[in-house]
């Protein structure tokens, strides 16, 4: 896997109403083979901006009031090397390090989100050497492939709990964006969505958050609309049995009202214990225009039936084909565990899924408020 560190992507002009951001950058860097420094921006086309330039004198110290188009990150530059910096209005940083290793031994002052945007960098650096390595170790050898591997697996496992001790050490602050593309979005959403949410939260005017924002929105509106049951979409219409294995209903017969599938069996304890909230929401909107349509995954009738009455569920609309997790309707809505709903308006359509407790009930008081 490849990791960019603080990839922005960005287009290069930015926006007129942004605010400046004045920024002193001084310190000591000695044994540079370069005298300049430079301030800049690297977008996703790896193209580099510089923004303003310093010269260091023969001690290799500096120091400089640069105005910088924008709050947002950036980096000093010294040959090859790069400090990510945090660039806050006002921020008055220092830097000092070694000119031939200044990814090494770098020591920032006056501002912890850059200090430790830079011992993170330093963490991913060097699992990716590792992970380059590895490759080129598979391509030299391919007998050695589960060896490899093997050494590769537990790095990054290493990898992976460094990572989360740097978010959790690091939370709500904009250092933790040196985190985001070590995330996969697809196996861990909630970490993705959590690092986006607490960068929006600490540092709103980033150009660079604002454009991850927007991505990461642009994304998950895209998945939620390729799910089956994505917000907005028809939910799939059914007809089932009821309890007296008589009569029938259709789900789209409820049409005119909001209606709350509720995925449930007598033999699931949380589903039990979600009844007494489920009851109190249903006794609350029911006059309002909202119902339940309480599909079992029950095997048992009797059973079925016992906790309909125990739990005093009193709507009217039970169905079950008593097949269990092979109940038609659960598998037409891909239920993977209980309890599980899903909540449509009075069309039909999807509003949101899996909601319960408080989350339900404020849902629907806005829907209904």
């Amino acid at each position: 896997m490849k990791f960019k560190l603080l990839i922005l992507n960005l287009v290069l002009c930015l926006s007129s109403y942004a605010q400046e951001a004045n920024v002193t950058l001084s310190g000591s860097i000695f044994g540079a083979e370069t005298n300049m420094l430079f301030i800049s921006q690297m977008y996703d086309n790896n193209q580099v901006k510089d923004f303003d330039s310093i010269v260091m004198d023969k001690d290799g110290k500096f120091s400089k009031n640069i105005v910088l188009p924008r709050e947002d990150y950036y980096l000093l530059r010294l040959g090859k090397f790069t400090v990510h910096l945090v660039c806050r209005n006002h921020a008055d940083i220092k830097i000092y390090g070694d000119g031939k290793k200044l990814n090494t031994f770098c020591n920032i002052l006056n501002s912890d989100e850059s200090a430790a945007m830079n011992s993170f960098a330093k963490v991913v650096e060097g699992f990716q050497l590792k992970n380059d390595s590895a490759v080129k170790a598979i391509k030299e050898n391919p007998e050695q492939r589960k060896v490899v591997n093997e050494y590769m697996q537990k790095e990054y496992f290493s990898f992976q709990n460094d990572l989360k001790i740097f978010l959790g050490s690091n939370q709500n602050s904009a250092a933790i964006v040196m985190g985001l593309s070590a995330i996969n979005y697809e196996q861990d959403p909630k970490s993705y969505e959590s690092v986006i949410n607490q960068l929006n939260k600490s540092f709103p005017q980033s150009l660079t958050v604002q454009k991850y924002v927007q991505n990461y929105q642009k994304i998950k509106a895209e998945k939620e609309q390729n799910k089956p049951l994505g917000i907005g979409k028809e939910a799939p219409d059914f007809t089932e049995f009821m309890v007296d294995r008589k009569n029938s209903i259709t789900l789209s017969d409820l049409r005119g009202k909001v209606v709350l599938i509720d995925f449930w069996a007598s033999w699931c304890g949380p589903c039990r214990r979600e009844n007494p909230n489920v009851v109190r929401t249903y006794n609350k909107y029911k006059d309002k225009g909202f119902t339940i349509m309480s599909v079992s995954l029950d095997k048992d009738l009797e059973k079925w039936k016992k906790a309909i009455k125990d739990d005093q569920l009193i709507w009217p609309n039970h169905v079950s084909d008593l097949g269990g997790w092979q109940s038609k309707v659960s598998r037409l809505y891909q239920v993977g565990s209980v309890p599980f709903t899903v909540l449509i308006d009075r069309e039909g359509k999807v509003i949101k899924t899996n909601l319960r407790g408080t989350a339900l009930d404020t849902t629907l008081e806005k829907i209904f408020n």
